[in-house]
């Protein structure tokens, strides 16, 4: 069996990094990915000849040394791969409403444009989670 996603979209924003009380550095990143509109099976243009798109975000998080690289050289709007698994969760809500979450949890970030805190990763190796 195999749970295996792969993702090239852009950020959509800014990582939000934290850490939890035992240590472990954990980093969130919405990630957008567009396809072509369909409108009766179709793909179809706009008013000033675009493809339309459908684009979906996708919640990202990176864990210990794959999160902190991801926080500390990725931005907005940064083009990245990002390599990992569904990972699903249910929950109770303070009204006893059930709920349910959908996640990426990344194992790879590759960094396909620049970005970062000093607007540049110019020798910022891709990452894997060890």
């Amino acid at each position: 069996m195999t749970n295996l996603v792969i993702l090239v979209g852009r950020i959509a924003r800014d990582p939000e990094a934290r850490t939890t009380q035992g240590g472990t550095s954990i980093t969130s990143i919405s990630v957008v990915t567009d396809r072509p509109a369909r409108k009766d099976g179709k793909t179809y243009k706009d008013e000033n000849g675009y493809t339309v798109k459908d684009s979906e975000f996708h919640r990202v998080t990176c864990f210990n040394g794959l999160g902190q690289n991801v926080a500390k050289y990725c931005t907005k709007g940064q083009l990245v791969t990002i390599e990992g698994r569904i990972h699903y969760t249910q929950w109770e809500d303070q009204s006893g409403t059930k709920r349910y979450g959908c996640e990426i949890i990344a194992d790879k970030v590759d960094f396909l444009t620049k970005g970062g805190r000093s607007g540049s990763n110019e020798g910022a190796p891709d990452i894997d989670e060890d």
